[in-house]
This record gives structure tokens, C-alpha cells and sequence, in this order.
């Protein structure tokens, strides 16, 4: 398995159609930041602005403490969703739905949040860094949830520039498409 790199170009959303099964799997892949959303014992679903990084396999990882109620979800029920969302306005997203596991490998969790660094600065820490990382993810009781994707949902995004444009607004219907699903022909 190997993390991919930050996307220079991410992938930009149509307006005008559905997203193809492809092309979901390329904006997930071209973006970074997400909504994970998991279900808590007594209260309605929790939600968290995350950071992820795709790997090459397709795992979605998320950097947490051990101790967090993330983490003890995917612990609990094994299942979480990832809103991913685009930065740029008309915000658009695409909903993940996920198994997910705790991975504990120390590497993997520095890898991990090494990654997450990068993606939060705009350019990749330096191997100097490491150390500092390592101690951090040590102290902070740091764990990776894998996410495998199996499904997602998709909706476009819809901004109006003047109240004038009802008519030139258009919506429809989503839905759920299988995370490995082929194009349509």
C-alpha cells in the first residue's frame, strides 16, 4: 500500500449531470478534506472535519487519538461515512460509506499523519520532522482508521448569483452507486 500524494488539480465537479462511478472515485482521490460522520451509543451521528489520504488500494486513512470517540466507534460498529467536500465555492461533496478498522502499525500512523501535515501546509514535511511526528503520535496514543469504501452519493453543487435565477436552477435524484462500479457505456 502506498499513500498518494496531494493532488495538484483536483477533480472538478459537473454541474449539468450526475457524476460517473470514475469520476467519483477521482474526486475522492484529488481531494483531502472530509466530514467523518460515525454513530454514537445514545446520540444522534457525530461529525468531525478531517483530514484523509487515499492510498493506491483505495483505503481512505484518518489520523486519530486511540482515545477519541472515532475510534471507538470503528471499534464498536466497524462502519463510517466520509463527506468528502470540494474547497471551492459552489461547494459540492460526495458521501463515502465505509467499513473502517483500527489500524495501530506505528509506521503507518507516521506515515499517516506526516501526510496529513503536508496536506495541511500545502507541501510535504521533510524527513527531519519524523522524529517529532513519531514522539507525537507516541504520546497523543495516535491510531489509523482504514476506511474501504463501499458505496457512494453524490450531489452536485447549486449556488445561486441573483434571487432572479429560479428557472436556471436545476436539480435531480442521486443515488447510492457502488464505490467499484464501471462507467456506464
Amino acid at each position: 500500500m502506498a499513500l498518494l500524494p496531494i493532488s495538484k488539480d483536483p477533480f472538478v465537479l459537473p454541474t449539468d449531470r450526475d457524476m460517473l462511478p470514475s469520476e467519483r472515485r477521482a474526486f475522492v482521490h484529488t481531494h483531502r478534506t472530509c466530514v467523518l460522520g460515525y454513530a454514537r451509543k445514545k446520540d444522534g451521528p457525530a461529525q468531525s472535519v478531517v483530514y484523509y489520504i487515499p492510498t493506491d488500494d483505495g483505503d481512505l486513512l484518518v489520523a486519530t487519538m486511540g482515545a477519541r470517540a472515532k475510534a471507538k466507534a470503528v471499534e464498536r460498529l466497524g462502519k463510517v461515512s466520509i463527506l468528502v467536500l470540494d474547497e471551492k465555492w459552489p461547494m459540492g461533496y460526495l458521501q463515502v460509506y465505509c467499513t473502517a478498522v483500527i489500524d495501530r502499525d506505528p509506521d503507518t500512523v507516521v506515515d499517516v499523519m506526516m501526510a496529513v501535515a503536508g496536506r495541511m501546509s500545502g507541501e510535504p514535511l521533510g524527513d527531519d520532522a519524523r522524529p517529532f511526528v513519531e514522539a507525537m503520535a507516541k504520546e497523543e496514543g495516535r491510531v489509523v482508521l482504514r476506511c474501504t469504501p463501499y458505496a457512494t452519493f453524490a450531489t452536485p453543487p447549486r449556488h445561486l448569483h441573483r434571487n432572479d435565477q429560479e428557472e436556471k436552477v436545476t436539480h435531480w435524484l442521486s443515488g447510492s452507486v457502488p464505490w467499484d462500479a464501471a462507467d456506464p457505456e
